[in-house]
């Protein structure tokens, strides 16, 4: 019997990570992507002679995963990860005020944090305080979780609107890209717990200094040839159909023959290419919907700001970070707008001035400096709709067919649509296959003999 092979369609972060778990098994496996280069949504673009990210992605020292994945790559040093969690917020009219995490043992670190989040009222705060406290309690794993809404557990918990606005709406619409009214609870409670409530140092952020292409696709594609991986970029699978014991692949035209394989594309394209026996219930799938995030992309001539990030609550603005590279003449800020349904087909020329007055309001310096470029990036399906009863539609890595996976942050990982339950669903779905092919009946190997 010759060795099994192993074909991985999708070069996103679920997919190296798939790959790379096999090939350290030692599977012959064949990775397929459809477009130029590796990433997937994390990628990037030349525009004026400089790379320029689609979207502005960030981690927390909680994606152990994640972060593994960069050691792996050899990466880890094109980004930065705070020593503290610390976020500056931003309202017009008002000094920044620094949200930071407190010296003690979690979940004590975050009393002092939210004693002095001077954008509430004493008593919006000390409610918040008990609202975290509460928070511990709800299970995300609990399917009843799942069907309720973050925000109307906030109104049982006596959160009001302008607390939900200037708290938990600043970490609900960045990390579900939903607002809390439309988010799961058990979402909410996966990201509130594990990122900021369990562990005092979790929630510290990490960012990118480099362009994506570089943290990933280019130092992935040269770590997957080292192990073994062959990787076919530009080519688009139109079909997976079962073939004896196992598959049958129609890339651009040729078939491709593999012992198993993993689906890593977004669950549109894996509900139009898994075999409907793998999965009956495939249709399903696509109640998942999606949210889009819409990035707006403004250089100046000048400095506008000191902070490498912020966050703006009340104001037209979301998340700013400065993407400016040494070398650079001006400041590059990116305003990152997430849950961005309302905005998604707005014309450019109105985002961009919209973006450019909130900016004036949050930074004196950028109401007098010229704006030499300005662009829109737009990801209109940036994650899957993270809202109440959402987990129903998310399918486990195995299929019904052995041989055949799924992988990709959409699936049932238990954590949100992020860069992290992407990189654990491809070594999930890794796991799955490679059980699989180890335990494979001895009648199933002679037919392949």
């Amino acid at each position: 019997m010759s060795d099994p092979r192993v074909c991985v369609v999708g070069g996103g972060l679920a997919g190296i990570s798939a790959a790379l778990s096999l090939a350290d098994l030692r599977i012959p496996v064949t990775l397929l992507e459809a477009r130029p280069e590796l990433g997937g949504a994390t990628y990037s673009f030349r525009r004026r002679g400089r790379w320029v990210d689609t979207g502005q992605h960030v981690f927390l020292r909680c994606y152990h995963e994640y972060r593994r994945l960069l050691d792996r790559l050899g990466t880890t040093g094109g980004t930065v990860l705070q020593e503290r969690f610390s976020v500056p917020v931003l309202s017009a009219g008002r000094a920044p005020h620094l949200l930071t995490r407190g010296r003690l043992p979690a979940p004590a670190h975050l009393l002092t944090t939210l004693a002095r989040y001077r954008l509430m009222s004493r008593g919006q705060r000390l409610a918040a305080i008990r609202a975290a406290a509460d928070l511990l309690r709800v299970d995300p794993d609990d399917p009843a979780s799942d069907g309720s809404s973050f925000g109307d557990w906030l109104t049982l918990h006596g959160q009001r609107e302008r607390a939900v606005r200037r708290l938990w709406d600043l970490f609900t619409v960045a990390a579900l890209n939903t607002p809390a009214e439309r988010a799961s609870l058990a979402l909410a409670a996966r990201v509130f717990r594990t990122g900021l409530l369990e562990q005092a140092d979790a929630g510290d952020i990490g960012r990118p200094v480099v362009p994506l292409t570089e943290l990933h696709a280019v130092p992935a594609r040269r770590v997957l040839a080292r192990c073994g991986v062959r990787v076919q970029c530009r080519s688009r699978v139109s079909s997976v159909r079962r073939d004896g014991v196992g598959f049958r692949l129609r890339v651009d035209g040729d078939e491709l023959a593999a012992d198993a394989v993993i689906l890593a594309v977004p669950h549109r394209a894996a509900a139009g290419l898994v075999p409907p026996a793998a999965a009956p219930a495939a249709s399903r799938w696509r109640q998942l919907g999606s949210a889009p995030i819409v990035n707006v992309h403004l250089r100046y001539a000048a400095a506008v700001t000191g902070l490498p990030f912020a966050a703006a609550v009340e104001s037209p603005a979301q998340w700013i970070f400065d993407r400016s590279v040494p070398g650079d003449d001006g400041q590059y800020l990116v305003v990152s707008l997430s849950a961005a349904e309302d905005i998604l087909r707005r014309p450019a020329a109105d985002l961009i001035a919209a973006q450019r007055a909130a900016l004036a309001d949050l930074f004196a310096a950028a109401r007098h400096t010229p704006v030499r470029d300005a662009f829109v990036t737009r990801e209109p399906h940036a994650t899957f709709r993270q809202g109440p009863g959402s987990r129903a539609y998310r399918p486990p890595a195995a299929t019904n067919l052995p041989g055949l996976a799924l992988a990709g942050a959409w699936t049932d990982t238990g954590w949100p649509d992020t860069m992290e339950g992407a990189v654990r669903s491809g070594r999930e779905a890794a796991g799955v296959i490679a059980r699989q092919l180890v335990f494979r009946p001895r009648h199933e190997e002679a037919a392949q003999r």
